[in-house]
């Protein structure tokens, strides 16, 4: 009875031994632990690597801004280059023009003046008036130069005696002129010229048609008769 009653108590002491005694871990538990831990940063880790290789080969099929801005300021450079050689060719142009215009225009002015100054000088030979010789020989005198200012001063006094002698009275028409030669500052002029004369023995005459080889050449600031000839 006593050894049974002994073993209850040793059961209980036992029990309580075993409930009080800590329990050591499992070694299972303790192994599985630092390989989850393990797992989850290696599996971080590549995360990370796939997200910087995302990251590069994005930025390297990322298309390149840059070349289009090059090209297109490249070809604007080229585009104003061309516009410029454009503006000075057109300008060139446009003033070479100008001035062959200009020179065309300057020479026909001279051909008309030399004409003009051919006519004139025929009408001042045949347009005189015994009532005021002096002048028209003045006249005459005044719009020449060379060898036929010299030959006319020499004869305008025996010139005014004849006509003023014999009352003789012409008056020149031009009927034709024209340009027959141009050198330089010279140049011919031929005029055809109806003139009507009287005098003291004959008036009221019938037109006699000359024609007329007119010298003209530039003489200082004008231009000037310097030969006369009659053309048959």
């Amino acid at each position: 009875m006593a050894a049974d009653a002994g073993t209850p108590d040793a059961e209980l002491s036992a029990s309580t031994q075993d409930a009080t005694s800590p329990t050591p871990p499992s070694t299972k538990d303790v192994d599985d632990e630092p390989t989850s831990e393990s797992e989850a940063t290696d599996t971080s880790a590549d995360q990370a690597v796939d997200y910087d290789a995302t990251i590069d080969n994005d930025a390297d099929h990322e298309p390149d801004e840059t070349a289009p801005v090059g090209q297109s300021t490249s070809h604007a450079r080229l585009a104003t280059t061309v516009g410029l050689v454009v503006v000075v060719g057109l300008t060139a142009l446009v003033g070479w023009l100008g001035f062959t215009a200009y020179r065309q225009h300057q020479a026909q002015e001279q051909r008309q003046l030399f004409v003009e100054v051919g006519r004139q000088g025929a009408l001042n030979l045949t347009t005189i008036d015994w009532q005021h010789a002096e002048a028209d020989v003045k006249r005459v005198l005044d719009s020449a130069t060379g060898t036929f200012y010299e030959d006319f001063s020499k004869r305008q006094q025996p010139f005014i005696e004849v006509v003023k002698k014999a009352q003789a009275t012409s008056k020149g028409t031009i009927t034709e002129s024209g340009l027959e030669s141009e050198s330089g500052d010279e140049a011919q002029v031929l005029v055809a010229v109806s003139v009507k004369t009287s005098n003291i023995g004959a008036a009221d005459q019938e037109p006699r048609a000359w024609r007329m080889r007119i010298s003209v050449q530039k003489a200082g600031d004008g231009t000037k008769v310097s030969n006369v000839a009659f053309v048959p």
